[in-house]
């Protein structure tokens, strides 16, 4: 099989010989009792930098000791970019949410020989899923893999804001000493009532994180948390965004993209948010109104908006949100530490090797499969009737 896989460019520096530290931590499972990835072996070294062009997922000697053709490219856009000369006769596309190759409905039309689509981390809304079941393609991503590294993100991103770390920072940088400049804009978390769009792997693992800073926490689901959860960590629960978000001085939105989802923080939504308010999205752009953000920011209802999600993705040099005032973008990063490469890495191998074999692919991995949603992509993907 050809096997086409799209990851993104190497360090300007070039492909590292050594790294910051000579180990990952060894965990023993993810939270919520889903096991770690499991394949029969791995051709690479945890925390090493597998998911550019030169780190291969650890994936070439697996694959080509089978039999199989591995082509790796960064070069995605654009109808004679490597991606789409090479998608003509690939039978498997594995591709990153960092570094995303949209499968569009005509890109699925012109590749008869395509099975699976894989995400090598979570989120696989740059498959027209449609045009997948339609065309019988599987779509499978590693769930779990790097839910606590956004988790983490986003905390960070929320205290960055908050204390207004990043100007404060330019300050050293700079060679200057202003305190007053350096807190003009600096508040506690401490107190504030933090919400999150969405309480799934994610938004849960945040609202468990942030418990310790004695802040009130809210949040609104689809699915709502069962009674225990929500008494342990003194959660209030709202129907929907609009509901919530009046209340919130900080909100974190950890929601898949799909039609309830795109454009739902716009001029009014955010307009019925407190002055003041910060808003974090580590989900999809297109969750968030791109010029709303910016005219939000711009005329001070918006306090700060952070995050490290584009559309498209890599941003042009152009993108709004570069140039907007007080933000904390950065590139899409947050699920793509070498710590969540390690896992995605190897739940990537897994997935293919129970593709090769004929056996079924975990069901908590399955966004479609046999012409329909399924598995994780049933849960998250599927519109509320």
């Amino acid at each position: 099989m050809k096997i086409l896989c799209v990851l993104y460019d190497d360090p300007v520096s070039g492909y590292p010989h050594s790294y910051a530290r000579d180990d990952l931590p060894a965990l023993s499972g993810y939270p919520g009792g889903q096991t770690l990835p499991t394949p029969s072996a791995v051709d690479f070294t945890p925390g090493h930098l597998l998911g550019s062009v030169s780190g291969e997922l650890g994936l070439r000697p697996f694959l080509e000791g089978l039999g199989h053709e591995l082509v790796v490219t960064s070069d995605k856009d654009g109808d004679d970019s490597v991606f789409d000369r090479e998608l003509a006769d690939a039978d498997v596309v594995i591709s990153q949410p960092f570094w995303p190759a949209y499968l569009t409905a005509g890109r699925l039309a012109r590749a008869p020989r395509l099975k699976l689509a894989l995400t090598a981390g979570i989120g696989s809304d740059h498959v027209d899923l449609d045009a997948a079941i339609a065309h019988g393609v599987t779509v499978a991503e590693v769930t779990c893999c790097n839910s606590i590294s956004v988790a983490e993100h986003v905390v960070m991103s929320i205290l960055a804001l908050v204390r207004d770390f990043v100007p404060a920072h330019r300050i050293v940088l700079d060679g200057g000493w202003n305190i007053a400049d350096a807190v003009a804009r600096s508040y506690d978390v401490e107190g504030m009532h933090v919400g999150t769009v969405a309480a799934g792997r994610i938004g849960l693992a945040v609202l468990r994180r942030l418990k310790p800073f004695d802040v009130h926490l809210h949040y609104t689901d689809r699915h709502r948390l069962p009674r225990e959860v929500e008494e342990e960590l003194g959660l209030t629960f709202h129907a929907s965004a609009a509901d919530m978000v009046p209340h919130c001085d900080v909100v974190t939105i950890n929601a898949p993209l799909h039609p309830e989802t795109e454009g739902l923080f716009d001029d009014e939504l955010i307009g019925s948010m407190k002055r003041g308010a910060y808003l974090v999205n580590t989900a999809r752009a297109r969750i968030a109104d791109r010029d709303a953000v910016v005219r939000a920011l711009r005329s001070g209802r918006l306090a700060g908006y952070a995050g490290d999600v584009w559309f498209p993705q890599p941003a042009p040099a152009d993108h709004p949100w570069r140039a907007m005032p007080h933000h904390g973008m950065t590139p899409h990063i947050s699920g793509s530490s070498l710590s969540a490469q390690a896992r995605y890495a190897a739940g990537t191998r897994e997935i293919l090797e129970s593709f090769f074999a004929g056996t079924p692919i975990r069901d908590e991995y399955l966004i479609v499969d046999d012409g329909k949603l399924a598995g994780a992509g049933a849960h998250s993907y599927a519109v509320r009737s």
